[in-house]
């Protein structure tokens, strides 16, 4: 061997392998703290679920054996008017409401993202009605302010607009919603604000130093670093939108009234279900119902390449 040449290192011992018994012993425990998890998705959502989807494809009252009719349930949908009037009202809710609940979301944690006294209180204060926005005492509340003679009109009155309760109003249902979810903005302002906190300070001082203003620095730094967030924000409030149901309940007395503008999908769902108890056809309204939101979430998750950008991303 020449003197040039160095002895090879001796290989690196294997660590050693624990016994296939243990590996066993751990699989059996996993599965084990799994089982309580199991045990509810399997009896509480799989089956239900497959159940439903069975029951679409049939007449069903809950008093009688389903009676199996085919597609029957998913044609009359697309001829039932307030099938329409439905969809068309849950849509437009969602469309108009995540926006906005989103927009304060953002615009409140940006004004909590500074250092200043009392920020705790604020960010308590301002996540409350998330925690009791949607319960149905805030839903009975919010009727007693919008109804005709309500806080709310006789506010109006006192400032010369005539309202005349926006609960009888078709064209005040929808702002009144959209109003009480843009109040429950808690949520995504937690989630924001956490994303704010990740965005490097040496980006904002490096934009001063170049010259670029308040707006510049919001829509070339805190935007595009914020892109992952604004995205889950409004993945999951996207499909919240389309399960309103609770609020929408309780504030119009359970019939979608004035003249269907507070006929949201899921209260539609409830009604043909529980009332008419044509659970079949409820059944093919809940199916279509998940369509409609996995073909929304696939279309966001494609279209997320264009605008939502990660970190170590080369775009």
């Amino acid at each position: 061997m020449s003197v040039l040449e160095k002895p090879a290192a001796p290989a690196a011992a294997a660590p050693p392998q624990p016994p296939k018994r243990w590996k066993r012993h751990e699989v059996i425990a996993g599965y084990g703290f799994l089982t309580p998890w199991l045990i509810g998705f399997f009896g509480l959502t799989a089956v239900p679920m497959l159940a439903s989807l069975y029951l679409s494809f049939t007449r069903y009252n809950l008093f009688g054996a389903p009676e199996w009719i085919g597609l029957d349930n998913y044609l009359l949908l697309f001829e039932d008017p307030q099938f329409r009037q439905a969809a068309k009202v849950t849509l437009m809710y969602a469309v108009i409401g995540t926006p906005l609940k989103l927009a304060a979301a953002l615009a409140i944690a940006m004004l909590l993202n500074s250092k200043r006294r009392g920020q705790g209180f604020y960010r308590s204060v301002f996540y409350a009605p998330s925690l009791i926005g949607a319960s149905v005492s805030i839903a009975i509340v919010w009727r007693a302010l919008f109804i005709d003679d309500g806080i709310v009109d006789r506010i109006g009155s006192g400032v010369g607009l005539d309202w005349g309760g926006w609960i009888g109003n078709p064209s005040l249902v929808m702002p009144m919603f959209v109003l009480l979810t843009t109040w429950q903005f808690g949520a995504p302002m937690v989630i924001f604000l956490a994303g704010l906190k990740q965005v490097p300070n040496e980006l904002y001082e490096a934009a001063a130093v170049d010259g670029a203003g308040r707006w510049r620095k919001f829509v070339s730094i805190t935007l595009p670093m914020l892109s992952p967030v604004i995205f889950f924000n409004l993945l999951l409030e996207a499909i919240h939108s389309f399960q309103i149901f609770s609020s929408a309940f309780i504030i119009s007395n359970g019939t979608g009234a004035p003249a269907g503008s507070s006929l949201f999908y899921t209260l539609y769902l409830y009604l043909r279900g529980f009332q008419d108890f044509r659970m079949g056809y409820a059944s093919a309204m809940a199916w279509v119902l998940v369509l409609v939101v996995g073909a929304l979430t696939f279309v966001m998750f494609k279209t997320s390449n264009a605008w939502v950008h990660y970190g170590g991303d080369e775009r």
